[in-house]
């Protein structure tokens, strides 16, 4: 067949800049606060073994289970943010300010 200078059946139109700016700016912000959301929490959790001088066992047990609750907080704020951008990428006006395309 034939292409006549239309985009190829299933291809996504090329982002703009802008599109590609926010998009970096979301990602970079999803990392920052799911970073500090589970520095956070791992401090929440494992400082009471340094802070009350726990026993290795005790001390080993709060640190690895810190780490992993940490661990998981981390991947679960970078999804939650990124599926929250992707859903409302496509809802916000072209025209800011404006409240229909006719306006």
């Amino acid at each position: 067949m034939e292409n006549h200078g239309g985009p190829p059946l299933g291809a996504r139109p090329r982002r703009t800049q802008a599109e590609r700016d926010a998009i970096t700016v979301e990602i970079g912000y999803a990392l920052c606060s799911a970073a500090f959301a589970a520095a956070l929490l791992f401090g929440a959790v494992a400082g009471a073994a340094f802070a009350f001088d726990l026993a290795g066992g005790a001390r080993r047990t709060l640190v690895a289970s810190g780490a992993t609750v940490a661990a998981v907080l981390f991947v679960a704020r970078v999804v939650s943010v990124l599926v929250r951008f992707g859903r409302d990428a496509g809802s916000q006006p072209s025209h800011p300010g404006r409240t229909s395309p006719d306006s």
